[in-house]
């Protein structure tokens, strides 16, 4: 029992969550570095003149140089098992961060010094909220021309409403960052830049931040600037308050640059002193803890081909309490039965290795015979229980979808089912017919494109999609009802999804309100779980 507390206690599992561009895979690469996950950064095996990201494996993610899916990624650091959850920043493909945000007990929200918070960061930061997961700020780039520092604060606090609490305070930006300022040790760490190649850390020395070696190193200017600044910060800002940093009340903020990797150890350093591992989670029997000696996990990813040479699907498990050991049986509380989870596998992008045993907080993939479904409890012991299911979020883009050549139906149904397992599209049938019209609906455009792409990729199939004018869906909370029966619903189309469940798709916000007053009674629901 010593060893599985022991081996619980070093786990950290946490999300990376930004927009696009905001450095977010940088800053992965870094922390893989100094865990000597990887020697280079920005290297998978491969040819050796295409270097991309090691957390995007996808074709069409080292084609157009955006992460569509999230990666899972474990290192070890300082005594510390890290598992990394990188997650797509294009707001195209928020569902799948969504469902991330599911498996992690903290996040790391990385903002562009000289954007700002920015859209995408809004919508996902509002998930950890939901959630009370601690947050953590790293505002990166500070080697090129920022934001004022105060002023980012202030849009942190105001668009996400969440208090902050500096760590530390950069010294200028651009070609005029001289380094940052620790608040608590009172220390300036200079900084010089160095190539963004395979070197851990750009070169650094620590001087106390009144010494008159400061000042003629930031010079006299950035010197006075700090100092007003300190004295500002000091009156002004909320203090550490570990509590409600983990509540998800207040997010600690750090300052450097990835690329140049500045900043990025001391900000690990903190992360591990600030976050917990593995807490309890709730299910439909009360909370489970992760010490308990039964094995459980939830399924919050399903991923097909992920290996072209073995046409495989894997499902992603977020272990939640016990010890995991190749080979073990358990039980699938959806599928009603016992079953062996073969083939458990641990993923450094592309790369695999079998995992012989896993615990509470790691992630897993796991084979999948076709069997898991997003959301999906396996458990060991008598008591058998279900964790809180993962919503299904509601399309805001629909298309018809058709396969070219008749001949390939086979491929087309197997591909199409297979994508919409995975939780990346949803698909649909005319209401009274049979599957000859697909109706896909997807949250961000951008899925048409990765759908079309993999089905002729990943199964030689070519398909024509025909958009529709629809922009709002909502399920019938009456699964018994007959849609034939409802009132003016000439510009409504009819759906049932793959559980059969009945649906309708609308043009606009007006034409619900008119469904809803025509038809007494009628209960719709914004998403299904």
């Amino acid at each position: 029992m010593a060893d599985l507390t022991n081996e619980i206690k070093k786990r950290r599992t946490f999300a990376i969550i930004s927009h696009p561009d905001a450095g977010k895979t940088t800053l992965t690469e870094k922390f893989l570095l100094y865990g000597g996950a990887i020697n280079t950064a920005g290297s998978v095996k491969g040819k050796a003149t295409s270097k991309h990201a090691v957390s995007d494996w996808m074709e069409i993610e080292k084609q157009r140089g955006i992460s569509v899916t999230s990666s899972v990624l474990q290192f070890n650091y300082d005594g510390f098992c890290i598992n990394i959850l990188d997650t797509p920043g294009h707001q195209d493909f928020s569902e799948d961060t969504y469902r991330t945000l599911m498996a992690a007990d903290s996040a790391v929200m990385v903002i562009d010094a000289s954007k700002g918070v920015e859209k995408q960061t809004i919508k996902l930061f509002k998930v950890c909220v939901m959630r009370h997961i601690p947050i953590f700020t790293f505002i990166n780039k500070l080697d090129r021309e920022a934001n004022d520092p105060f002023e980012l604060l202030d849009e942190i606090e105001n668009v996400l409403g969440i208090r902050t609490c500096p760590i530390n305070w950069p010294i200028g930006c651009g070609k005029q960052f001289k380094g940052v300022y620790d608040r608590n040790t009172k220390n300036i760490t200079t900084f010089k830049a160095v190539s963004s190649g395979g070197q851990k850390v750009a070169e650094t020395q620590e001087i106390p931040v009144d010494s008159e070696e400061t000042r003629a190193e930031i010079g006299y200017a950035l010197h006075d600037q700090l100092l007003d600044d300190i004295e500002l910060l000091d009156g002004a800002s909320d203090e550490f308050d570990q509590e409600r940093v983990s509540a998800g009340e207040l997010t600690p903020v750090f300052f450097g640059s990835a690329l140049n990797n500045f900043g990025v150890e001391n900000f690990l350093q903190h992360f591990l002193a600030m976050t917990s591992s593995p807490l309890p989670r709730t299910s439909n029997i009360g909370e489970i803890s992760p010490f308990s000696d039964n094995f459980s996990a939830f399924v919050f990813k399903i991923q097909a081909n992920m290996n072209k040479a073995h046409r495989d699907r894997i499902a992603f498990m977020r272990i939640c309490s016990g010890k995991f050991t190749a080979g073990m049986e358990v039980f699938h509380i959806q599928g009603g039965k016992k079953i062996k989870l073969s083939q458990p596998q641990q993923m450094m992008a592309e790369e695999r290795h079998i995992v012989e045993e896993a615990y509470a907080g790691d992630i897993i993939g796991v084979f999948d015979p076709g069997i898991f479904s997003i959301g999906d409890t396996i458990c060991t012991g008598s008591e058998k229980f279900e964790y809180e299911g993962i919503p299904t979020f509601a399309p805001e883009h629909f298309a018809r979808i058709r396969q070219v050549d008749t001949m390939k139906r086979k491929q087309f149904i197997k591909g199409i089912n297979q994508i919409a397992q995975e939780g990346a599209i949803q698909i649909f049938q005319e209401y009274n017919t049979g599957m000859e019209e697909i109706i896909v609906g997807v949250v961000g455009v951008l899925q048409f494109d990765v759908l079309k792409f993999r089905l002729e990729n990943e199964y030689n199939c070519e398909i024509r999609m025909e958009t529709l004018p629809y922009t709002d869906i909502r399920w019938i909370k009456d699964r018994e009802m007959d849609m034939n029966q409802l009132k003016g619903v000439s510009d409504v189309k009819k759906v049932k999804d793959l559980k059969g469940n009945p649906l309708l798709l609308f043009s606009n916000q007006w034409t619900i309100r008119m469904v809803l007053e025509r038809n007494e009674g009628l209960e719709l629901l914004e998403f299904s779980k």
